[in-house]
């Protein structure tokens, strides 16, 4: 069926940040899907995807939209991580098929209650889990799959959060501190996990973890540091200065990271946030607690192993993974993988051919997944069903007490 003879969705969204506005505009570009109401207490960010959307239905809070007759055949839910699933569970008792951005919730008791009452309810249910959808996933899922590097015994994956975008998400910025956010593993890295396990096909079983916070603390303050950087003297020596980081994006064609900074994204605005707002701060004196490096141990089912690094001291760049097998081994770097076949010796180089933006395509594979799901209201295309969403969270909170108490974790199916 093609696009212009399925029938148009009906969507809600809740909450309209970056990453709910992004899957709004994936979704109702090219006419699959319309936006029919909107929840957003911030009215600038609400009045400005409504003048988009102008036959939608704006709300400042989604507890007013859910008071209402059904407006939608799905919800999308980009709230907070913290402020997922009071709406996820009283859209999935109304109804609502939902995509739910990642991590699901804070807590493990709540990730489970969403899965229950979405299972409950017999709606459709997504988790953002977008590295599922990539052109890149897809051909190492292919290669995997076809057997030619035999029983995979062993996997190494590293994410190479980047040493500004770490300063900026998880020092300065909103998932900083754990008790207001969530611990960094499952705020950045539960796609990585659940990455892990698609590609193995199979469950995890045991965990263990190292890692903390070693970097960016008041005891490697330079000499000579401001509380600030534009007030301060050894800024021009400093990889986290801010005034580098940020005014390169002026007028380029993306609104991330600056508007996170400022609705107002000229120099002008920037330099204003940064005198006055928590993304001109001192990296060295901010209130943050996440880790700063982490490395988590992974036994599959059946005795296969997988070694995880997530590191903010590298480049911002796509996740590298080196897999081996009993007959070949295949490395990747999110664009291109190279597979070495043991038996004939032959080396193929696959270019992926991954979109620059979107996270390599999969913010738009996530969304036409699920809007497909929609029409033909099958789960099919839903690369991750809600026992598997939640499974990859069991292993995130396996792995964060595995690290605080320095012991290995079991994981015992449900």
């Amino acid at each position: 069926m093609g696009v212009e003879n399925m029938p148009q969705v009906g969507l809600a969204l809740v909450g309209a940040g970056d990453r709910g506005t992004r899957y709004t505009r994936y979704a109702t570009t090219d006419g699959r899907a319309r936006l029919a109401a909107v929840a957003e207490p911030d009215a600038r960010r609400r009045e400005g995807l409504l003048a988009e959307h102008p036959e939608a239905i704006g709300f400042s809070d989604w507890r007013e939209l859910a008071e209402r007759p059904r407006l939608a055949d799905a919800v999308v839910i980009a709230t907070l991580d913290a402020d997922h699933v009071e709406p996820a569970v009283r859209f999935a008792e109304l109804g609502y098929h939902i995509l739910l951005e990642k991590p699901m919730a804070v807590r493990l008791e709540d990730c489970r209650r969403i899965v229950a009452a979405a299972e409950k309810a017999g709606v459709l249910f997504a988790v953002c889990h977008v590295m599922r959808y990539t052109s890149y996933t897809r051909r190492v899922k292919a290669v995997l799959d076809s057997g030619r590097l035999g029983e995979i015994v062993t996997i190494e994956h590293l994410e190479p959060v980047g040493w500004w975008h770490h300063a900026h998400s998880y020092v300065r910025g909103n998932w900083r501190r754990t008790d207001q956010a969530t611990f960094m593993l499952l705020a950045k890295s539960c796609h990585d996990l659940d990455w892990l396990t698609y590609v193995m096909g199979r469950r995890v079983t045991r965990v263990s973890s190292f890692g903390g916070l070693k970097h960016f603390t008041a005891g490697n303050q330079p000499a000579g540091a401001a509380e600030r950087c534009l007030d301060c003297s050894v800024a021009d020596r400093c990889p986290y200065d801010a005034k580098r980081i940020y005014l390169p994006f002026v007028g380029g064609p993306d609104r991330w990271p600056l508007a996170v900074l400022s609705e107002d994204t000229t120099e002008s605005g920037v330099l204003r946030a940064l005198r006055e707002g928590p993304y001109g701060r001192c990296v060295y004196a901010c209130d943050n607690d996440v880790v700063d490096h982490q490395v988590v141990n992974l036994e599959f089912d059946g005795g296969a192993t997988a070694s995880f690094t997530m590191t903010a001291f590298s480049p911002m760049s796509h996740r590298k993974t080196r897999i081996f097998g009993t007959r070949g081994a295949l490395e990747g770097d999110g664009a291109r993988l190279t597979v070495t076949d043991f038996v004939t010796g032959d080396v193929e180089v696959i270019d992926t051919n991954p979109p620059a933006d979107g996270h390599g395509g999969g913010d738009q594979g996530l969304v036409t997944a699920f809007l497909d799901a929609l029409s033909r209201n099958a789960s099919a295309p839903i690369l991750s069903d809600p026992r598997e969403s939640l499974h990859s969270h069991e292993i995130a909170w396996a792995a964060e007490e595995a690290r605080l108490t320095g012991t290995v974790v079991t994981l015992t199916e449900r």
